[in-house]
């Protein structure tokens, strides 16, 4: 596909990316094998790993979890009340979205206490292994510190396009805002007034200016990294988009906003989904 092409002249030493179109073709270029640090990527293999866990009966998303009337639900939806990072909560649940690495880490915290076994342990065996994302491994927290390649990433966008781990009203879910009214402040980005989030996955909205680009439809969901990653999905029309670097984010971030958008609206526009 030619929208591609535009990756190779980004300000990185190396990027891998791919389109997943909806006849289930896959198009890449760079090494779809090369491992890196997918950062925040990782919050959404979370989010997919609790409906997992809820499919098989051994967690609620309701479950209590965390400080006083916060769930699970709330804490994978960043709307647990807690800061960006650190264990204090900086507010009641529910009240606003506030991104939060230690949401996430209790969320894992939860299942792993739910399973019964190292967190670590039951994602690779309820989610990697059985997609066959065998280059994909976590090696800390779990809301960042997780590594993959364009190869494994791209085994999940078809499971998010036609699920076999869970049922599709499981994968509709995690891909549903909740708390939809929340307004939040997205790192990197700014705040956005409502500010819509799956579970584990932010979901574009009406947000603008986005990373997302300016034609992808409001149900498109997905994630982008510290380590200058995303990852995107636009139900609608049945694509999938991942582009994996090796330059931090901050080091880029306003070529980064700048031709993120711009390679996603070529793809989308290539493919037919604008």
């Amino acid at each position: 596909m030619q929208a591609l092409s535009l990756v190779t002249d980004w300000p990185v030493t190396n990027v891998s990316a791919a389109i997943l179109t909806a006849d289930g073709r896959l198009h890449t270029t760079g090494d779809s094998d090369h491992r890196y640090r997918i950062a925040s990527l990782a919050k959404m293999i979370v989010g997919y790993t609790a409906m997992v866990a809820v499919e098989e009966g051994i967690v609620s998303l309701d479950v209590p979890w965390g400080q006083p009337g916060c769930t699970l639900r709330h804490l994978l939806s960043h709307a647990g009340g807690y800061a960006f990072d650190g264990d204090s909560p900086v507010s009641k649940p529910g009240v606003r979205r506030t991104y939060s690495n230690t949401g996430i880490e209790l969320a894992a915290a939860c299942i792993e206490h739910a399973a019964g076994m190292p967190y670590e342990q039951y994602q690779r065996e309820a989610v990697l292994e059985p997609l066959g994302m065998l280059s994909s491994s976590l090696h800390g927290t779990p809301a960042h510190q997780f590594t993959s390649t364009v190869h494994d990433l791209a085994l999940l966008m078809r499971e998010w396009t036609s699920p076999r781990l869970v049922t599709a009203a499981s994968r509709d879910e995690f891909r549903t805002p909740q708390f939809p009214a929340l307004a939040g402040i997205i790192p990197g980005l700014g705040r956005f007034d409502p500010c819509p989030w799956g579970l584990g996955c932010e979901i574009r909205g009406t947000k603008s200016p986005h990373w997302t680009g300016t034609i992808a439809a409001p149900e498109a969901y997905g994630h982008f990294g510290g380590a200058g990653t995303f990852l995107l999905m636009e139900p609608t029309a049945g694509i999938g988009i991942v582009a994996l670097t090796d330059r931090r984010f901050d080091d880029w971030s306003d070529d980064a906003l700048r031709l993120w958008p711009a390679f996603i609206d070529a793809a989308l526009a290539e493919v037919g989904a604008a």
